[in-house]
């Protein structure tokens, strides 16, 4: 399906939910919604549904203007975060009821093959009651499958789940997605997540749509540092910071050498503005042409394979993401390295004034 959300906008009372934005989901592949919660993500999702009528601007369906046409009479599937299952349904009743709402023969053996592709096969006899979360999620995954809708809407589906079951749940949804048959939109909060899941993604804050694009050119090159705190995670590590001919000067009068345009927003020596450094950028082995910035550790902890230090540095507080273990103790001093081509740079109002140059072919993850 061809979505295309045109100038669409929400308000309630003197309350805006949703500011006038434009958003066309690619055709056959996977839309992520990022944003923090309560920024306007289900509300944007529900609109897309049919659940909720926009008060200002249209929604398009492969050209058809379905603006305010209710859900029942639309060819969506949607997942929420909530394990929303039939309680009195055994699981494959779940699974088959949206084919035997359309007809569709040969049901036994498509639930089965359904079922099969979520690893539920062997609890098709059970219900809900007795499953676990993550089993309960995979049910209502296989249901709006079967239905075989041509956009399938996800609402932060794994966010009620472990760690663990998140993981493997995400690998199989971009399995499953793979093959192009829907368009899918899949809100999230998580950063990495998008990462992740790759496609195409929309940054969205306090009702607005800030950012879409493919995910990595959003991630790689935020047009605003709203967008670059949205995508980050750990935070981006940001420095007040004044411009000069070579560059910009961070406080403690580190000078980093770092070609920024003219004729953008911070223009002219000792313009103010802000600098950035991805958390994974800093290193602690120095290298030639980085930069040494010292600092006091705060914090160290531990993640998975990586270590994140927390430290104090005259340019300001800092996040670390060093690969492997490494232990710190409270007010160790650390020598922390960065290449100023990594940093970014904002102007005074927000835009994006200069990020580091991505490799052709450089994948997703940074």
């Amino acid at each position: 399906m061809q979505l295309n959300l045109d100038r669409i906008g929400l308000r309630a009372g003197s309350q805006t939910h949703l500011y006038p934005m434009s958003l066309a989901p690619v055709e056959g592949a996977m839309t992520v919604l990022l944003g923090a919660t309560l920024v306007g993500k289900t509300s944007l999702m529900r609109i897309m549904a049919g659940l909720d009528r926009p008060t200002e601007g249209r929604v398009l369906a492969d050209g058809a203007d379905v603006t305010g046409v209710p859900v029942r009479q639309r060819n969506v599937a949607m997942v929420y975060q909530q394990f929303i299952n039939y309680p009195s349904m055994s699981v494959y009743d779940n699974i088959a009821s949206p084919l035997k709402l359309r007809g569709a023969g040969d049901i036994r053996e498509k639930v089965r093959a359904m079922a099969a592709r979520l690893h539920i096969d062997h609890l098709l006899e059970r219900y809900p009651s007795e499953l676990s979360g993550g089993q309960q999620q995979r049910v209502a995954l296989a249901r709006a499958l079967a239905k075989d809708a041509p956009l399938i809407l996800l609402d932060e589906p794994l966010v009620n789940l472990d760690y663990k079951l998140r993981e493997e749940l995400r690998d199989e949804l971009s399995e499953l997605f793979a093959e192009g048959r829907s368009t899918v939109v899949y809100a999230t909060t998580e950063p990495g997540e998008a990462l992740l899941l790759g496609g195409h993604t929309a940054v969205l804050d306090a009702g607005e749509l800030l950012q879409y694009g493919p995910t990595a050119e959003v991630f790689h090159r935020p047009n605003s540092l709203r967008v670059a705190r949205a995508f980050s995670d750990p935070p981006m590590n940001l420095f007040a910071a004044r411009r000069t001919a070579a560059g910009f000067v961070l406080q403690g009068e580190m000078e980093v050498e770092r070609a920024l345009p003219q004729g953008t927003g911070g223009d002219g020596d000792g313009a103010e503005i802000t600098a950035g450094l991805r958390a994974g950028a800093l290193d602690v082995e120095p290298r030639p042409g980085h930069l040494g910035l010292p600092g006091v550790v705060k914090l160290a902890e531990i993640s998975g394979s990586d270590t994140f230090v927390h430290a104090e540095t005259a340019a300001g507080d800092v996040v670390a993401q060093l690969p492997g273990v490494h232990r710190y103790t409270l007010d160790q001093r650390v020598q922390l390295y960065f290449d100023p081509a990594q940093t970014y740079a904002f102007g005074a109002g927000g835009a994006l004034l200069a990020a580091p140059r991505q490799p052709a072919g450089a994948g997703e993850a940074a």
